[in-house]
């Protein structure tokens, strides 16, 4: 029933059998067990980039978690009419809240399909999947430091017979990769938890949540390595150490980008801002009268009337003079008019007298 995902685990898990097989030969156990390993790797790289968004749409949620607070509060009668508004804040914001499970979810199913392929390699067993008989037989023969990758610590004594495997190989091989899944799985999840806010860590649910994650599902890789196969404990340690790296790097990107945005924003706050000692205009001001540029009063200074020839206004600019007429009498001119008109005007005076 679930082939579609049966067969492509197994035919990632062949090609790197075939990659590594010929560099240590095909029945070698450190060649199964890093195909193992790579399978995990590969996996993971191609939800590398629903990680990132992952982790981008928790950040952008725990930005407007208060909000939704609000949301819950306001509407704490009214589920439906509550849920309809947090999609609404969601949608406004960006943010998808099924993008943050994706990668989750599709880890699932290929547990399943690894889990399901490694415990049909046994032994007399034909074709699985995508391996023939002789790659399923490379893979019964295989040992790791003494024991079979599908065995396990609660396995039943006739079936490790069957893989010529002795139970303390296998616990000396199986309980130190579970401590090390189990610490990892812890490690994992406490690095995440340190990324959330204050007010995401506050939340109930939320809480809950972390205290699964940080204790529970560590126990649980504890007690489960009891009866996973080692090479799934292979599988669940690889997956642990590539989570780690992959937070390290993710988080530590986004952390510069947004320390680079926000020196982006503080140095156009620096370039708007009036200089010290200046204070800024206020909105709608109007210039003070008569407050001109130097530029401004120094061309001012320099123009001529316009529409007016240049001799006359050198005349208009001269002031009048009291120096003798050549005749040795004053001048009776009044500059700016004719000697006719300047005559006539001074007997004008005379007969008001």
């Amino acid at each position: 029933m679930l082939n579609f995902i049966y067969y492509p685990v197994s035919f990632i898990l062949w090609c790197w059998h075939w990659v590594f097989g010929h560099i240590f030969g095909e029945a070698s156990g450190f060649a199964w067990a890093l195909s193992v390993v790579f399978l995990v790797f590969t996996l993971r790289a191609l939800l590398f980039k629903p990680f990132v968004g992952q982790v981008r749409s928790m950040r952008k949620m725990q930005e407007f978690a208060p909000e939704l607070q609000k949301i819950k509060k306001k509407y704490a009668n009214d589920r439906q009419r509550q849920a309809q508004e947090m999609q609404k804040l969601q949608s406004e914001h960006g943010v998808n809240p099924l993008g943050g499970c994706l990668p989750m979810l599709v880890q699932i199913p290929v547990f399943i399909g690894l889990f399901h392929v490694l415990r049909s390699f046994k032994p007399g067993w034909g074709e699985v999947y995508f391996f023939d008989a002789k790659g399923v037989e490379s893979f019964v023969n295989a040992k790791l430091f003494g024991a079979n990758l599908s065995t396990f610590i609660t396995m039943p004594e006739r079936e490790l017979a069957q893989f010529a495997t002795e139970r303390t190989s296998v616990l000396y091989v199986a309980i130190p990769m579970m401590i090390v899944a189990s610490i990892a799985t812890h490690f994992t999840a406490r690095h995440s938890v340190a990324r959330q806010t204050q007010a995401a860590a506050d939340n109930p649910q939320t809480a809950i949540m972390n205290k699964l994650t940080l204790y529970i599902f560590p126990i649980g890789v504890l007690v489960g390595g009891l009866f996973f196969p080692i090479a799934i404990l292979l599988y669940w340690l690889s997956n642990n150490a590539w989570t780690l790296a992959q937070q390290y790097f993710v988080y530590h990107r986004i952390d510069r980008e947004e320390a680079e945005k926000k020196e982006a924003a503080t140095q156009q706050r620096q370039a708007l801002a009036p200089k010290p000692g200046v204070k800024p205009p206020r909105p709608g001001a109007k210039p003070a009268p008569g407050a001109k540029s130097a530029a401004g009063a120094k061309s001012a200074a320099g123009a001529k009337p316009a529409g007016k020839p240049a001799g006359e206004a050198e005349k208009q600019d001269t002031p009048p003079s009291d120096e003798p007429a050549a005749n040795g009498k004053p001048s009776t001119e009044i500059p700016g008019l004719s000697p006719d008109r300047s005559a006539g005007k001074k007997q004008g005076n005379k007969r008001r007298r």
